[in-house]
């Protein structure tokens, strides 16, 4: 009886260890993963950020070019970028999974070559919400970890917003992503992090998370504050019609170092850390 006991929990143990899972992406495509990745490559910063923040850092062995924090990570190989990945470099590091961004280039060509890919599209907060919720179950890292984290980020971003001078409260503003331009609209994790900053986007949700924009639209829309997410050259009161808006006529432009840009531009765990860059600027220009 002794021996058959042992054996049924010896069986128990090692059942409990297998954990068999689907995730569907966000590029509708099913992977199946028969136990937690042990090799797992990032193409994706914010994805990145979100495994080490897990504590699973661990199980990183390779990174696209753009990773850089935490620190811990910058020995990984680099392995490209999202657009241009180097397919060859991925497959010699035998990954268990590589995560990619929606639109990434490598999802046909890995999965070609037997290798799991998993999707995601990290767009606002919801999204970011429902990445560390993702990760934490491909990564077998335990949920309340996920929750913990995600609400201890809005915590730390509705402070942030209580500090805030009140003559700032509503004024009128436009974050630059690129000179295309494209800005950060009210329905991207941008836009969301301006809200929850008591800011007014003059980019509509109606026009997407990062739209292309026409130049004499932002002159229409006169901006009270400007942001810059993005190292520009060249002074931009240059800018047809840009000397006679109230931000560049009061001096309230924003520029960032290229460390806080790479905050700003992540939506991932540092959405916290992007928004008390913003505070900052906004605290310097209404005193």
């Amino acid at each position: 009886m002794k021996v058959r006991f042992f054996l049924a929990l010896a069986l128990v143990i090692v059942t409990s260890n297998v954990r068999a899972i689907d995730i569907t992406d966000d590029q509708g495509f099913t992977t199946s993963l028969q136990k937690s990745p042990l090799r797992v490559i990032s193409l994706l910063p914010s994805i990145t950020e979100t495994i080490c923040v897990l504590k699973q850092c661990q199980k990183l062995v390779g990174i696209d070019r753009y990773s850089n924090w935490p620190e811990s990570i910058q020995s990984l190989p680099s392995v490209g970028g999202g657009l241009d990945p180097n397919i060859e470099g991925i497959a010699a590091l035998k990954p268990d999974v590589v995560l990619v961004g929606k639109n990434s280039r490598a999802s046909e060509r890995l999965r070609s070559l037997g290798i799991k890919v998993i999707a995601f599209d990290v767009k606002d907060y919801a999204d970011v919400h429902r990445a560390l919720q993702r990760l934490a179950l491909i990564l077998d890292a335990p949920p309340r970890d996920a929750e913990t984290i995600w609400l201890n980020l809005l915590t730390q971003v509705n402070a942030i917003t209580s500090t805030l001078p009140k003559a700032a409260k509503g004024q009128r503003v436009y974050f630059e992503v690129s000179s295309t331009p494209f800005g950060a609209g009210e329905s991207s994790f941008i836009g969301e992090t301006l809200k929850r900053l008591q800011l007014t986007n003059i980019i509509p949700s109606s026009l997407g998370p990062f739209p292309k924009l026409n130049p004499e639209f932002i002159v229409r829309e006169n901006p009270d504050l400007i942001m810059m997410g993005y190292k520009q050259g060249g002074q931009i009161e240059g800018r047809p019609g840009w000397k006679k808006m109230n931000a560049v006529s009061q001096q309230r432009i924003c520029t960032f170092t290229p460390s806080e840009a790479d905050i700003l531009s992540r939506p991932g765990p540092r959405l916290a850390e992007g928004a008390q860059i913003m505070a900052n600027c906004i605290s310097a220009k209404y005193p």
